[in-house]
């Protein structure tokens, strides 16, 4: 055997290990679901995601061994390639394992020279596997009435502890149908379908079933959201709501998200599906929310490229504020931003390039909570040098030169994150009404609770680090400052002690590294008075101090929140007396 069919063959069995271990991790979910073991969760996600890396790295070991002195030579990788390329041909997860390659091949490169014919720039088989959904779909049929229907999916979703009270579940559901689907949806005809997936939707404390209803070719996805009881003497299950549409289950596969822990042994067959249910979702985002980010970031680049390929608009200065850390720019008609550190940071920010990739590492290791952006992180892209404004090209020559490398008609971006372009709330209040106004502003009050109540400060909390998205979520993304609440200490001003320290422009108290003062908090909306009225009438209490130590109270004792992607009226325990 020559050392290319070797090289191959050892990078293939290292993505063997990572994708066995990847799914023993995995199917552990349902287990610690029932026990309620919701600190086991966290870190099991933590450790799945942290699992890539280090199968890399080990694998790297091997593949320097095996190459020797080839190890450099680009001919001898572009042969490599097509050996691996016929070992996961036919694969049922040929793009996770060509994905896994290019890992190998960037880490001995250094993300340098990346062309197709050394790597799987673009895959040989196409970007996603055949597939047929029906292997992976369970259907349940309603020629017996819809209460037998949904009693059928029910009992074959079932976990090892009951449920807490079925026939009231069954009824719960039923109801919701009647009361929200359109006519086009009759629950009462025989030829009604719920095709739902096969495996059940793990992440925090909440499982998800996941599928559509279809009839007469018209389909309407659908998600019934389970919880536990949390009863140590009687643990039970039971279905919290009922959600139809589009747009509420991609609120559930946000971006802003941990990513699900579910049995999809062929990812991509599950992505199919999850895109027909959600066609203005990126097949990107659907592989990244199934734990598959490292492939979601190919598929990101790929279809990045094609789109850059074929637009002719160029690339531009983001609007907003400018931040102190990061120079940020965008493609008008791609839905995505680039962010880039700066070589110097502008006063008073004193954090350092390693500091801001550590927290922007911390954030997708972190439960998100709904409130936090997804990113990309990417070394070495390359642009066409025309495609940018004089304006940008300026803008980053002043801000982040080390980063930026001109090499003929092309210009390099040395490192950088991309993440999902969202209105900035500061531009989004500008043109608000009143109402819309009222409504942003309590939803980004909510936003800083719940980071909170998932242990995360955000900081900064200017308004130009929050972004509103499409559903008109408020989004947090500016990460240079964040930290651990517990890491926090929260104070009081204390009171002047006379009128020299009351007309001090100083301080007249001491102010340690970690203290922190929530009624200065109220300076985040200078200028912005209407904002400010609005945030005062729903979330005054966050210029308490007692807020915060409270809740840092509640994270040492253990207490992990519920956060609900969903309105909570549409919670069944919200609509029906006697509901779980």
């Amino acid at each position: 055997m020559d050392k290319q069919t070797r090289l191959a063959r050892t990078i293939l069995n290292g993505f063997y290990s990572y994708f066995a271990d990847f799914e023993n991790i995995t199917l552990a979910a349902r287990t610690r679901f029932e026990k309620a073991e919701w600190a086991a969760m966290h870190h099991a996600s933590t450790r799945r995601i942290d699992l890539y890396k280090a199968k890399v790295v080990e694998t790297l070991e091997f593949v320097e061994f095996i190459a020797g002195d080839r190890l450099k030579e680009f001919d001898f990788w572009s042969e490599t390639r097509g050996i691996y390329s016929d070992l996961v041909r036919g694969m049922t997860n040929f793009e996770i394992a060509e994905t896994f390659y290019n890992s190998i091949y960037n880490a001995v490169f250094e993300h340098r020279r990346i062309r197709d014919k050394h790597a799987f720039v673009f895959s040989p088989q196409g970007d996603m596997p055949p597939v047929d959904v029906s292997r992976v779909v369970k259907r349940f049929r309603c020629d017996q009435g819809i209460d037998a229907a949904v009693r059928a999916l029910l009992d074959h979703y079932a976990l090892y502890i009951p449920y807490e009270d079925l026939d009231r579940d069954v009824k719960n559901i039923v109801g919701a149908m009647r009361g929200s689907l359109p006519d086009t949806f009759d629950v009462d005809n025989p030829a009604l379908e719920l095709q739902m997936l096969e495996h059940h939707f793990y992440r925090n404390k909440a499982v998800y079933i996941v599928g559509r209803l279809v009839i007469n070719g018209l389909e309407m996805p659908l998600v019934f959201p389970m919880l536990h009881n949390e009863s140590a003497e009687t643990p039970s299950v039971y279905i919290d709501a009922a959600l139809f549409g589009s747009d509420r289950v991609s609120l559930l596969f946000s971006f802003t998200r941990t990513y699900f822990m579910v049995d999809a042994s062929i990812p991509s067959q599950y992505v199919l599906f999850l895109q027909q249910l959600m066609p203005k979702k990126a097949v990107s985002e659907i592989y990244s929310s199934i734990g598959h980010h490292r492939h979601g970031k190919t598929y990101y680049y790929r279809c990045a490229y094609r789109h850059m390929r074929s637009a002719q608009d160029q690339f531009i200065v983001a609007p907003g504020i400018k931040g102190m850390v990061m120079a940020v720019f965008t493609l008008p008609s791609y839905e995505f931003v680039f962010k880039i550190i700066k070589d110097k940071f502008t006063p008073p920010k004193e954090v350092t390039h390693e500091l801001v990739k550590e927290k922007y590492q911390l954030v997708k290791r972190w439960d998100r909570a709904g409130r936090m952006a997804d990113t990309q992180e990417f070394t070495n892209l390359v642009f066409e040098k025309a495609r940018f404004s004089d304006e940008l090209i300026e803008e980053l020559y002043a801000t982040c030169p080390s980063q930026v490398e001109i090499s003929g008609p092309a210009l390099i971006i040395k490192h950088c994150y991309v993440e999902r372009r969202m209105t900035p709330l500061n531009l989004y209040l500008q043109d608000a009404t009143d109402e819309e106004v009222d409504e942003v502003m309590n939803d980004y009050g909510k936003s800083i609770k719940e980071l909170a109540a998932a242990n995360i400060f955000p900081g900064d909390m200017l308004l130009k680090n929050f972004g509103v998205t499409r559903h008109g979520r408020v989004v947090f993304y500016d990460y240079d400052e964040i930290q651990p609440l517990l890491e926090c200490n929260f104070r009081r001003i204390p009171p002047p002690r006379d009128d020299f320290d009351e007309m001090s422009s100083q301080p007249w108290y001491s102010v340690g590294p970690n203290d922190i003062f929530p009624e200065e908090f109220r300076l985040f909306f200078s200028g912005n008075q209407r904002a400010r009225k609005a945030f005062d009438a729903r979330h005054s209490d966050l210029y308490d101090a007692s807020f915060w130590t409270d809740l840092q109270d509640r994270l040492r004792e253990g207490v992990v929140k519920d956060f609900y992607p969903y309105p909570r009226n549409l919670r069944f325990i919200n609509q029906h007396q006697g509901a779980a």
